[in-house]
């Protein structure tokens, strides 16, 4: 019995692997990767200290952002951060009904000393 015998394979000519192209690199726009800026009391003072505040879309990166900024606003970012706002449900205490809450992604862009980002 030879079930776990292994049987050679024919000599078959493998074609050369094709090159890896990166469809999301390609053909992206960088002007829709971020939504709006975050205009909050927190936000704008986090700007005191280079730290910029912006929605992003759901499938942003932390690549993606950072050319958006360079694409954009013209200033190359130290680093960024992402946080990932999960949506909810909850129930409302005036009407016992559930209410939703959409879920959102923000991104925390750092900038070297002198750049700025005119929100405005």
């Amino acid at each position: 019995m030879a079930l776990f015998s292994r049987s050679k394979k024919t000599t078959e000519e493998t074609t050369p692997a094709k090159a890896k192209t990166n469809a999301r690199s390609i053909d992206r726009d960088l002007t829709s990767v971020i939504i709006a800026p975050v205009v909050t009391e927190k936000a704008v003072l986090a700007q005191d200290a280079r730290v910029y505040t912006f929605f992003v879309r759901k499938d942003a990166t932390k690549r993606l952002v950072s050319e958006a900024v360079v694409a954009l606003y013209k200033v190359t970012p130290v680093s960024v951060n992402i946080v990932n706002k999960l949506p909810r449900t909850s129930v409302s205490s005036s009407r016992g009904r559930k209410e939703k809450q959409s879920g959102y992604k923000k991104a925390y862009v750092y900038l070297k000393a002198g750049d700025i980002i005119s929100v405005a």
